[in-house]
């Protein structure tokens, strides 16, 4: 696929495209949250896939490689739609509280709903640290803040999270009981 496209040939583009774009995509709605902006995005981040593709090194998996274009795509987006408000809590920020989730199997649908009502702050930077696997220099660097500023923004989603949790495990609760 990857000699295909480097030989601009449509149906292997098309192949690396469907073969991508479902986990592509997924990523995008985790960042942006609605279906038309990360349609636009798995869009551009595709074309420039397929325009560098002479830039991937096959030092990694070519699927990282998408992944990461896809990610600075959807990081561009939310810096361009000025929908990253980060907070900066100095007190917090030099140390990474650990928390103790509340202990429950979830499904990932649920799992995913409860990140995407994060604020787009902490969402980000939850979704960066937590499920891609950066490192906050990583994040800082990528997104143009402080690194406390990422450990921050990774303690307060955590925090918000463990609320959300515990709301949800209040919520079932009242519903097996019937006192709602």
């Amino acid at each position: 696929m990857i000699e295909g496209c480097l030989q601009n040939s449509p149906s292997a583009q098309k192949a690396v495209y469907e073969r991508y774009s479902p986990k592509m995509y997924a990523i995008c709605i985790r960042y942006v949250g609605d279906s038309e902006s990360a349609k636009d995005i798995l869009i551009q981040g595709f074309l420039k896939v397929l325009n560098k593709i002479g830039q991937f090194k096959r030092e990694g998996s070519f699927e990282g490689w998408i992944r990461r274009i896809i990610v600075n795509e959807s990081l561009t987006y939310l810096r361009k739609n000025k929908f990253m408000h980060l907070e900066v809590d100095l007190e917090t920020a030099e140390r990474e509280p650990d928390y103790n989730f509340v202990q429950n199997t979830f499904e990932a649908d649920e799992l995913i709903a409860l990140v995407n009502l994060l604020p787009p702050g902490y969402k980000t930077v939850f979704n960066l640290f937590a499920i891609e696997g950066y490192s906050h220099k990583e994040i800082a660097e990528m997104m143009g803040i402080n690194e406390n500023t990422s450990k921050s923004q990774l303690s307060r989603a955590r925090k918000h999270l463990q609320e959300l949790l515990l709301k949800r495990e209040i919520n079932v609760d009242l519903k097996f009981t019937g006192n709602e």
